[in-house]
């Protein structure tokens, strides 16, 4: 039987700056058209939090029981693992994203009623990543859905419902953090190419193969900083996100130099730490600069 020690292991708390960059960005793009409203962001923030664990422990659910985990390099599964039961793991899957839909009916209520159609899409993203007989994350469309989920719907979403509308600045914020939560996926991806090939998880990373896999990290964390000129239109105080460029360098280095398996981790984490200082940097930039 797991521990609460490993439960919270196995809701990957380092995917977590996946969940809050995306708010954090959007709220300063909603500052800077004057539409910030805190309370909003506070619950977009839970919101965020309560899916990116749901579709953690979706993932592990269904990798689990297709044996995908078996021999996986990499965070702490918990079927895989055989520490929590599979019907155990799916139901509090199925718990979070139920409080994700609870917290998104409020904003709904407070906001406007045709953003259910982009919450229903949210969480038939988050159980099909993985789940049900055709997972389209087994089908290399894992990177595309987290630039679309936790990209353009999370900070465009957060900018809506405290602005009212969105602009080009919340656009160019969701386009950076897409491509940071993208490039996460990428290297978590190349890490498990070889597990991946065996087990039959035609991920993108498994479809372009490793040297291809490589050269698309170092372009998705340039995206990032070539938003970061763009949002300096609004405010020179944006170019604060080029703080992040170091961290972004630092977080190639692994994929860069041909490094594999567990040797990954490290640019896992950076390009995560990345995503977060730029989505800090810019957000207060945006909100007061």
């Amino acid at each position: 039987m797991a521990t609460a020690a490993q439960w919270i292991e196995g809701a990957r708390p380092r995917t977590l700056p996946n969940a809050i960059a995306p708010v954090l960005a959007g709220t300063g793009a909603a500052a800077s058209i004057d539409g910030a409203v805190w309370w909003k962001a506070v619950l977009c923030l839970l919101l965020s939090l309560s899916l990116i664990i749901g579709v953690n422990y979706a993932n592990d659910y269904s990798d689990g029981i297709r044996g995908t985990d078996d021999d996986r390099v990499g965070p702490l599964r918990l079927v895989g693992s055989k520490l929590a039961s599979p019907g155990a793991v799916r139901n509090a899957a199925i718990g979070c994203l139920a409080l994700g839909a609870v917290l998104g009916l409020i904003l709904v209520v407070t906001s406007a009623w045709w953003l259910l159609l982009v919450g229903a899409a949210c969480l038939a993203g988050a159980w099909f990543y993985t789940g049900g007989r055709n997972p389209y994350g087994y089908s290399g469309f894992g990177e595309i859905a987290v630039f679309v989920f936790f990209g353009l719907v999370a900070v465009l979403g957060t900018q809506f419902v405290q602005a009212g509308r969105v602009d080009w600045a919340g656009l160019a914020c969701a386009v950076a953090v897409g491509a940071f939560s993208s490039a996460v996926l990428v290297t978590n991806n190349l890490r498990d190419i070889p597990t991946d090939s065996v087990s039959g998880k035609t991920t993108l990373a498994v479809r372009l193969g490793d040297t291809r896999t490589r050269t698309l990290h170092v372009v998705l964390l340039a995206v990032p900083f070539l938003a970061t000129l763009t949002l300096a239109a609004r405010t020179p105080w944006a170019l604060v996100g080029l703080l992040a460029l170091p961290l972004a360098v630092k977080a190639n280095e692994p994929v860069r130099t041909g490094k594999n398996g567990p040797e990954l981790i490290p640019a896992l984490a950076g390009t995560g730490l990345a995503m977060l200082i730029w989505s800090v940097g810019s957000g207060l930039a945006l909100t007061f600069g």
